[in-house]
């Protein structure tokens, strides 16, 4: 049987595949529900800090959202650059390697750490001197400044904690992981509510606090996480405490891996704040509304960053144990549960944006902007979770090159200068911006899919 797909079947051929199917998605959606928590516990951590702020100050979401905007940059990037950690010990597994595993996770570590105090230090001198030189408002510029360098302090500790939740995720334990990031939120939750407004005859810290509650929280996950991983019963047979013993390919196939996933994960969170830019030059309130908009439907996008994690999984073991059959039946599995999943979250945001927006602050013109754009979005749910799910498939199954230029394409070549376009050259304005996203992410999704699918044919 040729892939599991593409050959006749007899009867009993057609029994044992509904029987893996099954099998496949209930680990799937075992692996995933946990992943998506975990996921959606690191948007809650910013969408905590917007809510809080919001409520504090209309001008401070301004402050809040473009100071996220380089950070949001490099944490999505070196979530990419990292995915090696989940990818390879997902392949190690399934070679049967799991005295190799450790080793993966040690070189994560060490990668995320260099990287977090390489990029902190970058963004703490440079970023605030950027913000002032691309046009915006003195005033803007200088907020944001502030939100921003406190933000980069953080990344270090970010950047670690994502190595140890990929390692968890990739041994199929991400219960932990989901557990320290909903107990780190409560911890972000309290801090932000103390220094936004200024409690306890504290002085009002705005936008600031809010960072500063965002850095305390990802410090203590971190140290969370390392505990717990190396209380593991375990720890020692995965080589956790041991120098790596995998081969020099190995090492070179997380760099390829996380290279790949990095550039991609670059050029489509790099396109994204760059929508925060146009964003800003149309005005305050389009920002404040483009911020909401945005928080919202990244939340929602934690559900098939959750989902590519888990799909990623099982592909890289199937790619692994050379199972050519369990391989693209893993990545339809992904594909099927969530395009349901967004259509689901797609019909619930129809008809409840204006309750939604209402949740992000009391503004009635502003609740006006952010619910018209969340109703608009309702267009690209679907393509943007499909895409992302495909991207991680492809790089599971080694074919890393594939959906990066995928996404140099369409993100930075069509959406921005589309998106700036109809901003900033015709009357659509903020909803310019949103048509540029639903065009890139359709085009996105449709040659992934495409691709995922062809090579499935050549198997």
């Amino acid at each position: 049987m040729v892939a599991g797909f593409f050959a006749p079947m007899t009867q009993t051929d057609s029994i044992t595949e509904r029987s893996l199917i099954r099998r496949d998605l209930a680990e799937l959606i075992q692996l995933s529900w946990p992943v998506v928590l975990s996921r959606l516990g690191i948007m809650t951590m910013g969408l905590t800090d917007v809510m809080v702020v919001s409520h504090y100050s209309t001008q401070e979401i301004g402050y809040q959202a473009l100071g996220w905007t380089p950070t949001g940059v490099v944490i999505m990037t070196g979530a990419g650059l990292l995915a090696g950690v989940q990818i390879i010990t997902a392949r190690h597994i399934g070679e049967g390697r799991l005295e190799a595993t450790g080793g993966v996770l040690r070189r994560g570590l060490v990668y995320s750490t260099w990287l977090g105090l390489a990029l902190a230090a970058l963004l703490y001198a440079a970023g605030p001197w950027a913000l002032t030189h691309i046009g915006l408002a003195p005033d803007l510029a200088r907020g944001a400044g502030l939100v921003l360098q406190v933000l980069a302090l953080s990344l270090p500790f970010h950047l670690i904690s994502t190595s140890q939740t990929y390692f968890l995720e990739a041994l199929s334990r991400p219960k932990p992981a989901t557990l320290a990031m909903w107990g780190c939120n409560l911890i972000n939750l309290a801090v932000n509510l103390i220094l936004v407004p200024g409690t306890f005859g504290l002085s009002a810290m705005g936008a600031v606090g809010a960072s500063w509650a965002t850095l305390i929280s990802r410090a203590i996950l971190c140290v969370w996480l390392g505990i717990y991983i190396a209380r593991m019963s375990d720890a020692r047979a995965l080589g956790i405490f041991k120098k790596p013993i995998d081969t020099r390919k190995d090492a070179v196939d997380q760099l390829v891996v996380g290279f790949g996933g990095g550039a991609s994960y670059f050029v489509e969170a790099g396109a994204f704040s760059t929508m925060n830019i146009i964003a800003g030059y149309l005005g305050t309130m389009a920002i404040a509304g483009w911020t909401l908009v945005l928080n919202v439907t990244a939340m929602i996008f934690m559900i098939p960053l959750g989902l590519s994690a888990a799909t990623a999984v099982l592909v890289g073991r199937a790619y692994g144990a050379k199972d050519r059959a369990g391989l693209v039946r893993a990545g339809n599995l992904g594909f099927a549960v969530c395009m349901a999943a967004q259509v689901l979250v797609a019909i619930f945001v129809l008809f409840g944006a204006r309750n939604i927006a209402g949740l992000y602050t009391p503004d009635p013109a502003l609740i006006e902007i952010a619910a018209t754009g969340l109703t608009i979005g309702c267009l690209y749910f679907a393509a943007d979770g499909l895409q992302g799910v495909a991207a991680q498939a492809l790089r599971a199954r080694s074919d890393v090159l594939a959906p990066t230029l995928t996404h140099i394409f369409s993100y930075a070549v069509v959406m921005i200068p589309l998106a700036g376009f109809l901003a900033l050259r015709t009357p659509l304005g903020l909803w310019g911006i949103l048509a540029a996203v639903i065009i890139a992410s359709v085009l996105s999704a449709g040659l992934l899919l495409g691709r995922f699918w062809w090579m499935a044919r050549r198997l």
